[in-house]
């Protein structure tokens, strides 16, 4: 049993990393494109990686935050920043949208499975459960657009995103009253709600817009 516990807890660690990653490469991204400074674009990396997490905690009231209890993570997003800066520069990148779009929706799966994990984990309501792995993988990317002054992306483009990591958190609480092991809920969270987006880019399916109607 304390092996499976073990497994469990480096597989939450290692989707948390994974998620402050990508997130921070769609911030840099991002920040590239508005062409901001170098501290821009560290606080953007930053707000995109650790945004949704902190608002997560916040809700569900867990002290230290994430990102506190793992100051790793906080070195580990300066040095990507940083590197990544270097690296645009020299080859002379020019981030577009739709490349922003792969990272984004590999930290909108894996932040939404790590999201509802942690909100089942603390014992709270199945529709409470999902809302907190909306909350993760939704909000660093809506603060990045944000700080960027731009309309955030999750609202404007009218594909669905939030819309996919409230079928994915669904899927982990059945797989898990299912009796299925945590690793097979996750991985399969993070497998539907970052497929579920891409695809929905791919094919370019839309959710219905607001008509209003004209006299």
């Amino acid at each position: 049993m304390e092996n499976i516990n073990t497994w469990g807890s480096w597989l939450r660690h290692a989707l948390e990393l994974s998620a402050t990653v990508a997130f921070a490469l769609s911030g840099v991204m991002a920040a590239a494109r508005g062409r901001l400074d170098a501290v821009g674009v560290l606080v953007v990396a930053f707000v995109a990686a650790f945004g949704g997490g902190t608002l997560r905690d916040l809700l569900l009231d867990q002290r230290p935050f994430f990102w506190v209890r793992h100051v790793e993570y906080v070195w580990g997003i300066l040095a990507l920043g940083t590197a990544a800066m270097l690296f645009m520069r020299q080859r002379h990148f020019e981030p577009t949208e739709r490349v922003m779009q792969i990272p984004d929706a590999l930290g909108l799966g894996l932040f939404a499975a790590v999201g509802v994990d942690v909100a089942s984990r603390a014992g709270m309501p199945a529709l409470v459960c999902v809302l907190m792995g909306i909350v993760t993988g939704v909000f660093g990317g809506v603060l990045r657009d944000i700080v960027c002054n731009e309309i955030p992306s999750a609202f404007r483009d009218h594909r669905p995103y939030a819309v996919c990591a409230f079928a994915g958190g669904w899927v982990y609480l059945g797989l898990s009253a299912l009796g299925a092991p945590e690793w097979v809920a996750l991985v399969s969270t993070v497998t539907l709600t970052a497929g579920l987006r891409l695809l929905a880019l791919w094919r370019d399916w839309r959710l219905p817009l607001w008509q209003v109607g004209h006299d």
